[in-house]
């Protein structure tokens, strides 16, 4: 069988929602042994696109072809039966269940008419194996990390004995030695012949992994290119337009300070954490994965208790655990899971945009629709959100306009403080620039941003000044123009290291004991 082979092609697929041309006569294909790319803003229509694969969505218009031969997935079942498998950014697993039950859920093998746990197990570790993740079949679901749990997706696909293996944003959650491991996993089944629809904002993931791109823009497939193609024009063919500057970080005077923060300690999580920002500055907080960046946040937010130290906010003392007092003094937060902590996703863009007035905009008990509806509307024109309506649900949109809208409600409530946490995780290129163009904005109009991100170019480019965490603490603090990826990861390591440096001295006076 040749390593060129077809295995799926995508001709003229056609797919609308009330109001909304999700896709416009797009063609697709993917050969046997590739990593085929799959690029485009968020709403061009990748993720419709591979529901229609996965049996989610049908398509109104068009033709799928599976080994030369015209198909219909009506479900799920189908596309397992035609050995198509799709990992989710959010991971379809039952938290409750093990990992063997989660990799065999609903084909379970059974012995004398009850399910055989212990086939299930075996079969399961060979699964696990293959993927190269130590843990243990046994083991709950929610006992795993993110890494893991996209191991354990990866598994349960290949236990389908998927031949097309579709993976939607596999890392934006990973660390960097994470997603080296799974860039291995994936080149090994490309090796097997499986044939893999590879999703991703990391331009430069593409040219270290991918063989073509598939480059889609308004629903539409707009071009076909070696995954050599360079970078910038890469981003012209998903925006339309090139992108000067990527981190176009404007920098006012700065103010007084408006945040300080002083001796922040919760035991066990993080410790003696002393930092301010002021009116018209972005500060960025760096630091590895567990360093305790958000674990300070939503302190400082009051969303989560600690045990001594102090916040102000324009000098004013605000009480612990106590987000209501944070909020009327005017601190917002952006969290790093937008769609569980940011948003109500059956609720409308409107009534997201107006929860935090809500209160507010209540007068005897009754809300001023009308007003929330004027005030909605004005945000949402100045973000730029595309949407059929204000009346839209929010899950609807996309992962951009979804996060224009979780900060647009900060940005109606006139906040003083902006806490943005991975503000632009799983967002593409171009929304990206739109959402740094909003924190220009906020601090040209004196407001202060503190911004949490594991995309060190991000925390560099967009950074007046940037704090980095390590084990719970501030390593050190660096002016922009002395921050460099180099100068945050030696900080970002030097409290393990020196740790790691004091177990040895003691374990050595021990011995010398």
């Amino acid at each position: 069988m040749s390593s060129q082979e077809e295995l799926l092609r995508i001709e003229g697929i056609r797919k609308t929602f009330p109001g909304v041309v999700a896709l416009d006569s797009v063609d697709f294909d993917l050969r046997r042994g590739e990593v085929h790319v799959l690029l485009g803003e968020n709403g061009a229509g990748k993720s419709t696109l591979i529901k229609m694969l996965s049996g989610a969505y049908r398509p109104d218009g068009g033709r799928i072809v599976v080994d030369g031969e015209e198909v219909r997935i009506h479900g799920a079942q189908d596309a397992e039966r035609l050995g198509i498998a799709t990992i989710y950014q959010e991971f379809n697993l039952v938290p409750d269940l093990t990992v063997a039950e989660n990799i065999f859920l609903g084909r379970q093998p059974r012995r004398f008419g009850m399910i055989d746990r212990k086939a299930m197990e075996a079969d399961a570790e060979v699964l696990l194996r293959r993927v190269g993740v130590r843990v243990s079949p046994r083991a709950k679901v929610r006992e795993l990390g993110i890494a893991r749990l996209q191991m354990v997706e990866i598994a349960k696909a290949l236990s389908l004995d998927a031949r097309v293996l579709i993976m939607d944003e596999p890392t934006a959650v990973l660390t960097s030695e994470e997603v080296d491991k799974l860039f291995r996993i994936v080149r090994t089944l490309r090796e097997d012949g499986v044939g893999i629809v590879f999703i991703t904002h990391h331009l430069e993931e593409i040219a270290a992994l991918g063989d073509r791109v598939t480059v889609l823009r308004d629903g539409r497939s707009v071009d076909q290119v070696p995954a050599s193609t360079d970078e910038d024009e890469l981003v012209r063919l998903m925006v339309g337009r090139s992108i000067d500057q990527q981190y176009p970080r404007e920098r006012p005077d700065t103010g007084a300070p408006l945040l300080r923060v002083d001796g922040l300690t919760r035991d066990g999580v993080f410790h003696d954490v002393s930092f301010e920002v002021r009116a018209g500055e972005v500060v960025g907080l760096a630091g590895l994965v567990g360093a305790g960046r958000t674990e300070v946040a939503r302190a400082v937010f009051g969303a989560d208790p600690y045990d001594t130290g102090t916040v102000d906010v324009h000098g004013e003392r605000l009480p612990r655990h106590d987000v209501n007092a944070a909020m009327g003094a005017g601190i917002g937060l952006v969290p790093e899971d937008r769609k569980g902590q940011g948003l109500v996703l059956d609720a409308s863009v409107q009534e997201n945009l107006g929860l935090v007035t809500l209160r507010s905009a209540t007068r005897a008990g009754l809300v001023d629709l009308k007003g929330q509806q004027r005030a909605a509307a004005r945000i949402a024109e100045q973000l730029g959100v595309r949407m059929a309506g204000l009346g839209q649900h929010v899950r609807t949109l996309s992962g951009g306009n979804q996060q224009k809208v979780v900060i647009g409600k900060w940005l109606l409530a006139d906040i003083r403080v902006l806490i943005l946490d991975e503000p632009t995780r799983g967002i593409d290129v171009g929304a990206k620039v739109e959402i740094y163009q909003l924190i220009n904005e906020l601090t040209a109009a004196g407001h202060a941003v503190l911004m949490i991100s594991s995309d060190l170019p991000e925390v560099l480019g967009m950074s007046d000044r940037v704090l980095v965490m390590a084990q719970g603490r501030i390593a050190g603090e660096l002016a922009a123009e002395e921050a460099t990826q180099d100068a945050v990861m030696a900080l970002a390591v030097s409290t393990t290291a020196a740790q790691n440096d004091e177990a040895s001295e003691e374990a050595e006076g021990s011995r010398g004991h």
